[in-house]
């Protein structure tokens, strides 16, 4: 391959539309605009959206649900996934996501610690908030639960 043979792939480039070049052209006289209305004017056309005053669609379907701009999402880990883990290990925010045990989430919080499922490892789990169900279990399995602000 050289640089001088190079060219655009087939179809990548179309010519220029040619309008008001002469009724041959096929293009000429309105220029592919019709005969008058909104969409033949200078600046024609409507809105996407727009359905000639009509009550458009989005306006017709009832509003659903809420977002709140303030609220935390958490990091999410229940004590199922960390039963496998060797015994006194430490487990915190980095360790979760760096072993892939949960996925990161918008407007993270930190960790949160949630009980389902059954530990009978000992560990020393660091989070941001933790379950009761999660706390007992972490404490019962002979390990430690530690809030971290």
């Amino acid at each position: 391959m050289r640089v001088d043979t190079l060219s655009p792939a087939e179809g990548a480039r179309t010519k220029e539309k040619r309008l008001g070049r002469g009724i041959g052209s096929g293009l000429g006289k309105t220029s592919g605009k019709g005969h008058k209305g909104q969409w033949a004017r200078s600046g024609g056309g409507v809105r996407p959206g727009f359905e000639g005053g009509q009550m458009p669609l989005a306006r017709r379907i009832p509003k659903r649900g809420f977002h709140n701009k303030w609220g935390k999402d958490y990091v999410i880990v229940n004590i199922s996934l960390l039963n496998n883990l060797p015994a006194g290990t430490v487990v915190d925010y980095e360790f979760v996501l760096g072993n892939g045990l949960a996925k990161e989430v918008k407007n993270n919080a930190g960790l949160k610690v949630l009980g389902s499922g059954e530990l009978t490892v000992a560990l020393t789990v660091k989070a941001n908030k933790f379950s009761a169900a999660a706390k007992s279990a972490i404490e019962g399995a002979g390990g430690t639960a530690e809030v971290v602000e």
